[in-house]
């Protein structure tokens, strides 16, 4: 069984930077693509940014792209989502989850592919 762990969240201002990292345990983390998703209370969940298994190829939404980064670190086990310039509607608890099968793929076709998740880290960014 594969477990993961988010630390890293709290609150800033706006502009400020936050540095997420998603520990796993279990299972072969270098062969999981990995996501980082987020939800806004009232929202649905969103993928911000994805990562497949090797690290060399990166997806990002729209509303984060070129300020969010997303890395990985096979030998620790651990992804991580460098969050800067950082903006109130960033506000969100943030998970990560683990998708298995993909290949060299980034991600899965659809959100609900991906098959472990963590209970989320929550990040506050004030105006």
């Amino acid at each position: 069984q594969v477990q993961l762990v988010e630390s890293g969240g709290g609150l800033v201002q706006a502009g400020g930077s936050l540095r997420l990292s998603c520990a796993a345990s279990g299972g072969r983390f270098s062969t999981y693509a990995m996501g980082w998703f987020r939800q806004a209370p009232g929202k649905e969940r969103e993928l911000v940014a994805a990562i497949n298994w090797t690290g060399g190829s990166t997806y990002y939404a729209d509303s984060v792209q070129g300020r969010f980064t997303i890395s990985r670190d096979n030998a620790k086990n651990t992804v991580y989502l460098q969050m800067n310039s950082l903006k109130p509607e960033d506000t969100a608890t943030y998970v990560c989850g683990a998708a298995l099968g993909l290949g060299g793929r980034i991600r899965p076709a659809r959100n609900d592919e991906y098959k472990y998740w963590g209970q989320g880290t929550q990040v506050t960014v004030s105006s």
